[in-house]
């Protein structure tokens, strides 16, 4: 069993490139390239954006883009979910990557709900 890694800057890296292997395997037929182009974006955009997170300068920024990482994750969530309902792409790594993104979401929100709070109190 690997260990956990706890830079979520090495987390979303990670995932985007998971799914970009993924996706390299799925079939050439139009509705697995749709959904397929769209994985890669909606995670490619929430790997971008969580690293875009590392240099902000205000908490407000911080919060916006976390909130639009947070966003994408879940889109690629739905997205993964379809995959899996249609039995596209390899049925480990859809499993193990749609438990990463659930993973990716509760920790996001969570960074999101305490940076909020800590917003309200200073």
């Amino acid at each position: 069993m690997t260990q956990k890694k706890f830079d979520l800057e090495e987390r979303f890296v990670d995932l985007a490139a998971s799914i970009t292997s993924f996706c390299y395997d799925l079939s050439n037929d139009f509705s697995s390239q749709y959904y397929g182009n769209q994985l890669l974006r909606s995670v490619g955009s929430a790997a971008l954006n969580f690293g875009g997170v590392q240099g902000t300068h205000t908490k407000k920024d911080y919060i916006h883009r976390a909130t639009i990482s947070l966003r994408e994750l879940k889109e690629s969530r739905v997205n993964l979910k379809i995959l899996n309902e249609i039995g596209y792409g390899n049925k480990e790594m859809r499993i193990s990557l749609l438990d990463e993104v659930e993973q990716l979401i509760k920790i996001t929100a969570t960074i999101i709900k305490n940076k909020k709070q800590l917003e309200i109190l200073t």
